[in-house]
């Protein structure tokens, strides 16, 4: 039985998270399977897909609302805030200090780094399609179902695509009582239905405020809220989309010129932890030059941009424990599941592989990468180094 952990225990394995998850909230998927079910045991594999599930399917950075319902069911509330906190903190300060000294991250060494980040994203996103496709996919009819996932993803234009997918897959789920046998065990999530309709009553009622509020609001703190709360309420696909969301909102206003919205957006793309922090950065870059005022700046774009899916996944928490009873909702689950997987093996192959790997070299570093992790358990921390120095070899060797 394993102990039950306090929200400090919580804290620091989602700092741990924060420090060494990156590629983006894909990638954050695999990192959390690894530490969470399968090294703290926190979650059984089946537990940790129907949260999956949940967060794609719903507005907001997936990987953040992942992290603060496994806080919450660890934790309790203590536990979900010290989980987003863990996991947002050093992304955010690196992103509020890049803001403030504004380095040009270009030249070949500084791409040749990147590089090594991305394929060591390979890495953890193959060991991940790996060790959750044999869970979740256990028999023939769910195998094909997650085939079949992946490729809708790849080859279909599909308008919100990876959503379409995963309701997709509930709905053949369903519809064929897909594992109709398995035990799903009860999340022991201490918020009821009570608690989950005013989430989503406070999302509606704030999301209604800030429209409103961003009718007559200039250049300043409040303008700044509305927007950064807006992109968060309304973006599916984590933290990649909200980006362009971001630059519709900013630049043509004035907020940020090109140049500096891009740099942002370049170092939001080397930082581990949520892409969503991007956000401090934003708030920083806009504030007057005055550290405290971008220090209060960066804080309330921060919090604007992730309260809403916050409060969304709260709200859609206690969805689980009306649904695991029914067959046709088990079935609509594992069918979900199935389609995890295979929208997970479809972002390994694109966007992250086809960014990541150019040639044999490459792939040879991701492999080696995913075998560390997969058959001698070696920490994604030392793996992520690994690939870091492999890259930068391969820019001294030209």
């Amino acid at each position: 039985m394993i102990a039950r952990p306090t929200a400090r225990q919580v804290f620091f394995e989602a700092l741990k998270l924060g420090l060494t998850s990156f590629g983006g909230p894909v990638a954050h998927i695999g990192y959390f399977e690894r530490a969470y079910v399968q090294r703290l045991k926190w979650l059984e594999a089946g537990d940790f897909a129907g949260l999956v599930a949940l967060c794609q399917m719903i507005p907001g950075p997936a990987s953040s609302q992942l992290g603060y319902l496994i806080g919450l069911k660890r934790a309790g509330p203590a536990g979900a805030l010290a989980a987003w906190g863990g996991f947002t903190l050093p992304s955010a300060l690196l992103m509020f200090a890049f803001a403030l000294i504004a380095p040009a991250l270009t030249g070949p060494w500084a791409e040749a780094a990147i590089h090594g980040l991305k394929l060591a994203a390979v890495a953890v996103v193959a060991q991940a399609v790996w060790s959750m496709g044999r869970k979740l996919c256990p028999d023939l009819p769910r195998l094909l179902l997650g085939l079949a996932a992946a490729g809708l993803v790849l080859f279909a234009d599909l308008p919100e695509g990876q959503l379409v997918v995963l309701l997709g897959g509930g709905v053949v789920g369903a519809a064929a009582r897909l594992g109709a046998r398995d035990a799903l065990g009860r999340l022991a999530l201490p918020v009821g239905p009570k608690t989950g309709v005013a989430a989503l009553a406070l999302f509606l009622l704030v999301l209604g405020a800030v429209e409103a509020a961003s009718l007559g609001a200039g250049h300043d703190l409040l303008g700044l809220a509305a927007i950064c709360y807006r992109a968060g309420a309304l973006v599916f696909g984590g933290g990649h989309v909200v980006l362009p969301l971001l630059h519709d909102a900013l630049v043509p206003q004035g907020w940020l010129s090109e140049s500096r919205f891009l740099a942002g957006y370049g170092a939001a793309q080397t930082v581990p932890g949520p892409l969503f922090t991007f956000a401090a950065y934003i708030g920083a870059a806009a504030a007057p030059a005055d550290l405290t005022t971008q220090a209060l700046w960066a804080a309330v774009a921060l919090l604007a941009i992730f309260l809403p899916g916050l409060l969304v996944a709260l709200a859609g928490a206690p969805l689980w424990n009306l649904v695991r009873g029914h067959v046709a909702a088990r079935g609509a689950l594992a069918g979900i599941n199935a389609a995890v997987v295979g929208v997970l093996a479809a972002a390994l192959y694109r966007p992250i592989g086809v960014s990541a790997v150019a040639g044999p070299y490459d792939l040879a570093i991701a492999a080696v990468g995913a075998l560390m992790l997969e058959r001698l358990k070696t920490p994604p921390l030392v793996v992520v180094s690994l690939c870091l120095a492999a890259a930068l070899a391969e820019r001294a060797m030209g």
